[in-house]
């Protein structure tokens, strides 16, 4: 297996989708007001800003894993900070080291665009993607969030 790593164009939309929606599966859950249209906006955002993108795993023509980086917040003790969002490898693909090819390039995104740390969040029940990002260098810190709805 050949996997490659590239920014993600609007033609790639569905497949993102599609991926983005096994985060969903537990010990996930689907976000409060999720719509596939507010992703598809979000997406298509993502793309086009010149501080974000989407990275997408290839096996051949297959897309196989995500994830998204943005350029975040200056923050004024840390620095500007990359925020990675959305991490998923395709469920029948998990384990065989596409999330480490996936944070390797984001980490690369965030080097050459000046960023100075990688902050995330993680569902408190994806017990094996907290063990996966404390491989790959990540501490543990307390986050909250709060749905404001609509």
């Amino acid at each position: 297996m050949t996997v490659e790593i590239r920014p993600a164009t609007l033609e790639d939309e569905d497949r993102v989708l599609y991926l983005l929606e096994q985060l969903f599966e537990p010990p996930g859950s689907v976000p409060p007001d999720y719509t596939r249209e507010r992703s598809s906006a979000a997406f298509r955002w993502a793309v086009e800003q010149p501080n974000a993108d989407v990275l997408l795993a290839f096996d051949g023509e297959t897309t196989i894993g995500l994830t998204s980086v943005y350029a975040d917040i200056q923050s004024l003790g840390f620095g500007p900070k990359c925020w990675l969002q959305d991490m998923v490898v395709d469920k029948e693909r998990r384990s065989h080291g596409i999330g480490g090819l996936l944070m390797a390039a984001a980490e690369s995104w965030a080097r050459s665009h000046r960023l100075t740390h990688i902050e995330l969040s993680s569902n408190s029940g994806r017990l094996e993607a907290h063990r996966f990002y404390e491989r790959h260098g990540f501490g543990r810190a307390n986050a909250y969030l709060k749905w404001l709805g609509r």
